[in-house]
């Protein structure tokens, strides 16, 4: 298959596979008119490469997923490499959320000790 109907199967756009083959995500064939031919195991790697991107994941984080499905799994979770991915993401979302339960709970005390002085005209214009 050619680009675009790549990108339209992927739900990507043709930009985005030239950035994924430049990061050596992708790689691609010529045909001998020089356009990229892809076929569906190019797919099954764009599909995991957006999936993994729409849940927070860095473009670079996903390379072991890749690099496990050309391997020949039939998923890209199941090397050791991507198990690592996994479980270094989860400890960063658990920080941030540590971070931002601290930020909601200083703010909910604040808010405890404010007090609304009765005004004769609102506070904004």
């Amino acid at each position: 298959m050619r680009i675009g109907e790549l990108a339209q199967r992927a739900g990507t756009s043709t930009r985005s596979l030239r950035y994924y083959e430049a990061q050596g995500l992708l790689t691609t064939r010529r045909a001998a008119n020089g356009h990229r031919e892809y076929d569906e195991s190019d797919l099954r790697l764009v599909k995991e490469i957006r999936s993994l991107l729409e849940i927070g994941f860095a473009l670079e984080e996903t390379r072991p997923f890749v690099e496990c499905l050309r391997a020949g799994h039939t998923a890209g979770d199941v090397c050791p490499a991507s198990i690592e991915v996994y479980r270094r993401k989860l400890a960063e979302l658990n920080e941030g959320i540590a971070r931002l339960s601290a930020i909601r709970d200083r703010l909910a005390a604040h808010l405890d000790t404010v007090t609304v002085p009765e005004r004769k005209r609102p506070c904004s214009n």
